[in-house]
């Protein structure tokens, strides 16, 4: 039975519209529904900070005195690879065309890791 998968509270443009994209058009397992939410969470944060990036200067001055870049700069950074790992963990067809094969694909997967594991054949 698919999950009711409503927009959650909470989440900003960014994320909102990536909760559409994918959970309007996937069906999701639990735990994929979660990993789901975590990504729009971080699109959001990365939405934050690019934001507050634009308007703030690239180079600040180090303990030093020296100048070095922003921390925003690494901020922006750390998380937009946070962002792309949750979407790769999703595992995600190609294309939406597929995304009615994604439960048969991932399952198929699986089956054959299990064969391979403990040596069962066509099963």
């Amino acid at each position: 039975m698919p999950l009711d998968l409503g927009r959650p509270d909470g989440l900003g443009p960014a994320g909102g519209a990536l909760w559409e994209e994918i959970a309007g058009v996937y069906e999701l397992r639990p735990d994929e529904v979660r990993v789901l939410l975590d990504a729009c969470r971080e699109a959001d944060l990365v939405d934050r900070l690019t934001t507050e990036l634009a308007t703030a200067d690239l180079m600040v001055r180090g303990s030093q005195g020296q100048l070095v870049a922003s921390p925003l700069v690494s901020e922006v950074r750390q998380h937009r690879t946070v962002l792309a790992s949750l979407l790769r963990a999703l595992k995600l067809p190609d294309s939406p065309a597929g995304a009615g094969q994604k439960s048969q694909h991932t399952s198929e997967q699986a089956r054959a890791a299990a064969r391979a594991r403990w040596g069962t054949k066509g099963a």
